[in-house]
């Protein structure tokens, strides 16, 4: 598996966080117009994204939204024996339907979000496979209700002030908070050969120029750019910045299943899209009916942070939390320990 070139004494500094968070609100800005904002000449920012990318610390990647495609999102909780475990997280993470894969549980409990193009692939992966798969000792499934946090072009609220008002207004942030849709369309896209190059395009390199788009989708700059824009807008397709959380001080990683009132889930899922230590957060179908994804310096953070801040959460009956002992995936992205490695290669259950 390629991976990245990973330093042990490289040391994210001020200036790469900046960029960072300039690429969370402008992911296909140019390094002309990163640098205007963040303060930086344009070969510095060019020459520190570069090395971002080649460390493992930052991936900018295009995402399909199967739900703006008719299709249901789902998050599995999978028992296994132990000793099998991660060959099975392996096999989960080299599949191009399964965007997020995590290791929890004293490692015997795999945790992963499948999001497949049509229900058939669904199926024979629920349905068929890991259900045959005799080192699965239960599974539980949950449907997707509601999206509070992440995906669909939303960032992390760590970076948060990182930039001021003034220099995420240069970058085209207008301040808004993050809107919710049905996490499936009403009236589902369809994508035509060429919309489907272009995606495959961007899933490697989601700042991939025009030209390299027309070249790859045999159109124009010009054609490519009107049907980026309206991928892009219908939310068919999200820029996504996935960052190396442990490359930034975030070494405690949890999921976190709530149990809340029915009538408190809207707050409690928008409250903790507001946190920093939040960064995903949905709605889901099961006992546990939030479902959300922590990220904390140390496990004592982690403690605080889950006994105040979510505690304290009106509507809130019950907390899960779950560390994460190993993270193999991550929209769409593969890791390597702690850092970023590249995309998945279509290895299947």
């Amino acid at each position: 598996m390629p991976g990245a070139s990973v330093s042990e004494s490289f040391a994210v500094q001020p200036e790469d966080v900046r960029i960072i968070r300039a690429l969370q609100i402008a992911p296909r800005a140019s390094f002309a117009a990163i640098a205007g904002a963040v303060g930086l000449t344009e070969s510095a920012v060019n020459r520190r994204y570069r090395r971002l990318r080649a460390e493992g610390v930052l991936r900018v990647a295009g995402v399909v939204n199967p739900g703006a495609l008719g299709q249901s999102r789902w998050l599995v909780r999978l028992r296994c024996r132990p000793g099998s475990v991660a060959a099975i997280a392996d096999a989960l993470a080299g599949r191009e339907d399964v965007n997020w894969v995590a290791l929890s549980a004293a490692g015997y409990e795999i945790t992963c979000a499948i999001q497949s193009r049509s229900r058939e692939q669904r199926e024979e992966l629920l349905g068929r496979r890991l259900p045959r798969t005799a080192a699965v000792l239960d599974i539980n499934a949950f449907a997707m209700l509601r999206q509070f946090l992440g995906g669909r072009g939303h960032y992390w609220a760590a970076l948060h002030g990182v930039l001021s008002p003034e220099q995420e207004a240069l970058l085209g942030s207008d301040g808004s908070p993050f809107a919710e849709v049905p996490v499936v369309a009403r009236e589902p896209a369809v994508l035509t050969a060429g919309d489907e190059r272009i995606c495959a395009a961007l899933a490697a390199d989601g700042r991939a120029s025009l030209v390299d788009l027309a070249a790859a989708a045999d159109s124009t700059p010009g054609r490519v750019s009107r049907r980026l824009d309206a991928l892009l807008r219908r939310g068919v397709v999200h820029i996504d910045v996935e960052i190396a959380a442990a490359a930034l001080g975030y070494h405690a990683r949890a999921n976190l299943w709530l149990r809340v009132h029915p009538s408190a889930v809207k707050e409690v899922g928008r409250a903790l899209a507001r946190e920093p230590g939040i960064a995903f957060a949905a709605a889901v179908s099961g006992p546990s009916n939030v479902h959300a994804v922590a990220h904390c310096r140390d496990l004592d953070e982690l403690f605080e942070f889950t006994s105040d801040r979510v505690g304290s959460l009106a509507g809130l009956q019950s907390m899960e939390v779950s560390p994460v002992l190993r993270h193999l995936k991550q929209a769409g992205t593969l890791l390597s320990g702690d850092r970023l490695v590249g995309p998945s290669h279509g290895r299947r259950v």
